[in-house]
């Protein structure tokens, strides 16, 4: 059966019988990937965990089935983690879920699956099943993200400076969660000693003081800059860091400037549009984002929002020559910026 977010949460905090198969996929991985650490949390840390591959499954249907009815070595607590899963393991899938019993809960981490997905389909309609699509946070979601994650540890972190971490780690929130974890010890914070990170604190520790910044992207690209933005491009392939989370930093502030831009087309300066939306931006960047904003027109904004997806779906793409294209698309839209300045 498909679940919204809280239901999936609740789920993995507290497996029982009545939950044989949690599906977790969608295009966000990495949120797939700290739903599973959920299960294991709630599992306790002595729990003997399985691993198998998809490829595995799919050459014996009846492993998946055969797991999760075994008895664990040391009669503990047991659970089966399933990767790289498609529909190569719909018939074992099928197996658990009309096994006669399943003592052990399994988790399926398959990634972006097909509407037609037969695996996909299995999990929707079997009532001992849970199917949760996990998609990259954006905006206002995103910091909410980081804001919460935060909060689990201890660790208080006001709107503009979740948005700055957001920025950073591109939305990836594995990267994001181990960031605030930085955060988190540098100001000693946990749960029973709350502690509160500054933007001075993220200055000390954090990922946009090192070699994968993504900010300094941003900025050139979008600010019509087309040297400065291709040294950044070269310097973040040279470090393996163009990746679909540079994308998403771009993609985000042309959201941000797109929200902002009608506000100054009904007339207002930039500068006052900036400052008027408070702590949801960095005041170190206002000036670049009220610059962008009287470089680019809302319609400007649509067409570049629209190449950018371009250039996430290049970068996720496993041809070899995906990275060149995106690199060559990121540079066209610096060139443009700087037409318009120049006009």
């Amino acid at each position: 059966m498909k679940v919204n977010r809280g239901q999936i949460e609740r789920a993995l905090d507290q497996p029982g019988t009545d939950i044989r198969l949690f599906l977790l996929y969608g295009p966000d991985e990495s949120g797939s990937a700290a739903l599973a650490e959920r299960l294991a949390r709630a599992m306790g840390p002595e729990a003997e965990r399985i691993d198998l591959e998809g490829s595995a499954v799919g050459r014996d249907p009846a492993l998946l089935a055969d797991e999760a009815a075994a008895f664990s070595l040391f009669g503990g607590a047991r659970y089966i983690r399933l990767r790289s899963a498609g529909d190569e393991c719909a018939d074992a899938a099928a197996a658990l879920l009309d096994a006669p019993a399943a003592g052990n809960p399994v988790i399926v981490l398959a990634g972006t699956l097909k509407p037609s997905s037969r695996l996909l389909k299995l999990a929707l309609a079997a009532p001992l099943a849970m199917a949760f699509a996990s998609y990259a946070p954006e905006g206002a979601d995103a910091g909410r993200l980081a804001i919460g994650i935060g909060r689990d540890l201890g660790l208080r972190i006001a709107p503009d400076v979740a948005r700055r971490l957001v920025d950073s780690t591109g939305g990836d929130r594995a990267l994001l969660t181990r960031e605030i974890e930085k955060l988190a010890l540098y100001v000693d914070a946990a749960p029973d000693r709350p502690g509160e990170a500054g933007h001075d604190a993220l200055d000390a520790v954090g990922v946009d003081n090192g070699d994968t910044d993504l900010s300094r992207l941003v900025d050139t690209v979008l600010s019509g800059a087309p040297a400065a933005a291709g040294a950044e491009i070269d310097r973040l392939g040279t470090a393996n860091a163009l990746t679909p989370q540079a994308a998403r930093g771009l993609l985000r502030r042309v959201a941000l400037l797109a929200q902002l831009r009608a506000d100054v087309e009904r007339g207002r300066a930039p500068e006052d549009v900036v400052e008027a939306a408070g702590k949801t931006i960095f005041w170190k960047e206002k000036p670049v984002v009220a610059r962008q904003l009287r470089l680019w027109t809302a319609t400007d904004l649509i067409q570049v929002h629209g190449r950018l997806l371009g250039v996430e779906r290049q970068l996720k793409s496993s041809q070899s020559a995906g990275p060149v294209a995106a690199a060559a698309e990121l540079l066209a839209i610096a060139r443009a910026g700087a037409r318009r300045r120049q006009a």
